[in-house]
Formats: C-alpha cells, structure tokens, sequence
C-alpha cells in the first residue's frame, strides 16, 4: 500500500498577548501625535519601551513569557527651533531631568520665573516641565546669578538636555 506524503502546514510566528499588542500600539500612537522620542512603561512585571528612530520596541516578561515585538513605524522627530546660543558649549548648564515641555514662566500671561542677569538661591524654581499633563518645578541647583537660558518657552526637552546656566 502506497502512503502519499501529508502537507505540512507552514509553521506560524509565535503570537504574542492581544492586551499586549494593542498596550504597543497605543504607546506608537502616543509617541507619534506628541515630540516626545520613547516611552517606557511598567505594568507588573511586563516592561515596555518604545522609541523613534528605529529602535526596537522592547519588552521584558518574567522568564515564562519571553516576547519582542518589532518596533512600529514612527515618524521622524520634529526638529527643534534654534536657540541663540549652543547648550553644547555649556558644560555647567543644568540639564533636564525628564522629556517634556519646558515653560519658562507660571502662566502664558505672566512674566518668567527668571531672566538672564538675576540672582537665584538654590531651591528657586527656574522653570517648569511638563510631563504627562504633570508640571513639575526645576529648582536652582545652586546659589549664583543666571548666566543664560537654553530653551524657549513651550520648548519640548529631552531628558539630559541643558537649560539654564547658573555662575
């Protein structure tokens, strides 16, 4: 008796959690409609990261449930308006400690925190970041006179970047 050979099915890519391909999804999204460059995000033990550029979307599971999932298209980071000086050229400068948007006075119709040319004690808030509709107030590191401002108001920052030098 003759045995004709059986087709085998090709093999299909392990698939990964709904919840977790639409949490992916969502972050995409996020990044896309904002100018921030990555989120990252914790939920239990489940560890997500997405980045523009193209970076890898990384997550990381317990040991039972290893995954990664290829990074979405993301488009590419506006550009930055030009600033009168270059932060780069102030290795003092006290840099952001979070992505945000940076806003130099309390209000829109207020006057800024500070101005070129004022003395601030340590503490003193400078400027604000916003983040995830949060402000958070950027105080003075140290005591001294501000020497200048690197950012704009409403000026989206990234985590690092310089913004004001105190001497």
């Amino acid at each position: 008796m003759a045995r004709t050979p059986s087709k085998s099915s090709p093999k299909k890519p392990p698939q990964t959690s709904t919840a977790e391909t639409k949490l992916v999804r969502e972050l995409a999204k996020i990044l896309n409609e904002t100018d921030l460059s990555e989120i990252e995000m914790e939920k239990g033990t489940l560890k997500i990261r997405v980045a523009r550029g193209g970076a890898a979307v990384m997550m990381s599971a317990p040991a039972s449930a290893p995954m990664q999932t290829p990074a979405p298209s993301a488009a590419p980071a506006a550009a930055t308006p030009p600033i009168a000086s270059k932060p780069e050229a102030h290795t003092d400068a006290q840099k952001s400690p979070m992505v945000g948007t940076a806003y130099v006075r309390p209000s829109p119709e207020a006057d800024s925190f500070v101005s070129v040319g004022d003395t601030v004690k340590e503490g003193d808030t400078i400027m604000l970041i916003e983040a995830m509709k949060t402000f958070n107030p950027i105080g003075a590191e140290k005591s001294g006179t501000i020497l200048d401002i690197l950012v704009e108001d409403a000026q989206p920052v990234e985590f690092g970047e310089p913004l004001f030098v105190i001497g």
